[in-house]
């Protein structure tokens, strides 16, 4: 279900290794675009379904596939 996005960050501030899963759905709150993640240190779940907000170019290209849709 979940997939892998990127490899493995190394957070110095915490002094572990961190991954992420996600599904990849683009998912609406009504305030913002989000992809939920699941983020793990050391191979251990420590957030699920942590929110990481859509990057402004990704969710204006999603609105511009809504509104040729919408025509």
């Amino acid at each position: 279900m979940f997939a892998q996005p990127g490899g493995v960050t190394f957070r110095d501030d915490l002094g572990v290794e961190e991954t992420s899963e996600t599904d990849n759905i683009v998912r609406w709150d009504g305030e913002k675009l989000y992809v939920e993640h699941d983020i793990y240190h050391n191979g251990q779940l420590v957030h699920r379904k942590y929110r990481k907000n859509v990057s402004e170019p990704v969710a204006r290209a999603l609105q511009a596939l809504i509104n040729r849709a919408q025509q």
